[in-house]
């Protein structure tokens, strides 16, 4: 298989009816960071997996990732997304989820398209479908929470297990199920996806506040403009006291025509209760069960550099 953007060009060329395929091309061949298609390669990689089948696998994660974002950014009302406009900004809302389900159904036919056992295969679509079932689960609790005021931590955390760390998790297995991957390695693989979306997540959270914005490439402050409870203000109402706490509910439930104003209120209550240390302690924490479970992981150790590699640029990254 060539390169996944190819790949993606040779399923879709031709394709009719062109508001179908159009925003579904748009979408899949945007910059972005692939991390999906390369946690399911290094884990396949790590058992000598078929590098060719393994495109196969890789685009099927890669489809499915962009069918939740078409969907996310209608349910979001964003605008932009990788410096674009969304899809049903671009087209309308009625395209965009159409679009979406369309590529939802064409990253499943990738997995058909595998020339191995079939045994191998029915297990790759359970572990496609699981993941699918528990992103759409978490989004839901993602909305649900835009209703409650105070959300648990240990709620938000289970949030973004389920929206962001199972489709790491389930790319990573996928990987090494292919692969040949014994039954300790796949756990271990799945806990290490687990682990290293929840520390991704967490260093987001803390970027959209605390990054340079020349770097981040977008101005901070996004989760604060559209009162969003991420793992940064959850756990600055946990530090806060009575009067600190109370500010930041009355912030979180305004939309100032300032924005400026707001965010720099809010920042100041973040620092005072020292939520960045306490975040960056957090996503210490998950980076050590990440080099845990790589650890369990039965291959030789200079095939475990890919993904160690992986863990520490995204858990230190300042984009």
């Amino acid at each position: 298989m060539n390169t996944i953007e190819q790949h993606f060009q040779e399923i879709l060329q031709g394709k009719k009816p062109a508001n179908l395929y159009n925003p579904i091309s748009y979408i899949l061949m945007q910059p972005g960071k692939r991390l999906r298609p390369q946690m399911v390669r290094i884990a396949s990689d790590m058992f000598n997996g078929n590098p060719e089948q393994t495109g196969y696998i890789a685009a099927a994660f890669e489809m499915l990732h962009n069918f939740t974002l078409i969907h996310d950014d209608i349910m979001d009302k964003a605008d932009v997304r990788r410096g674009q406009p969304t899809v049903y900004k671009k087209w309308n809302g009625n395209i965009a989820i159409l679009a979406g389900d369309a590529l939802a159904v064409m990253a499943m036919q990738q997995l058909l398209k595998l020339q191995c056992d079939p045994k191998i295969i029915l297990d790759l679509i359970d572990i496609f479908g699981k993941t699918a079932l528990e992103v759409c689960e978490g989004q839901q609790y993602d909305l649900d929470f835009e209703t409650i005021d105070n959300v648990p931590l240990e709620e938000y955390l289970n949030m973004i297990r389920l929206k962001t760390s199972v489709m790491f998790a389930g790319c990573l297995k996928a990987g090494g199920r292919f692969a040949g991957a014994d039954e300790e390695s796949l756990q271990a693989l799945y806990d290490l996806g687990i682990h290293l979306g929840i520390a991704f997540q967490l260093a987001d959270d803390l970027l959209d506040v605390y990054a340079d914005e020349e770097v981040f490439g977008k101005a901070v402050g996004g989760d604060i403009k559209d009162n969003k409870k991420t793992y940064v203000y959850l756990k600055a109402l946990e530090l806060a006291d009575e009067s600190q706490k109370q500010e930041l509910l009355r912030l979180f439930s305004t939309t100032p025509a300032n924005e400026k104003e707001k965010f720099l209120a809010v920042k100041n209550i973040f620092d005072a209760v020292n939520v960045k240390e306490a975040t960056e302690e957090a996503i210490a924490l998950y980076t050590a069960k990440c080099i845990d479970d790589i650890n369990r992981i039965h291959t030789e150790e200079q095939k475990k550099a890919f993904v160690l590699s992986l863990v520490n640029s995204l858990q230190s990254r300042n984009k």
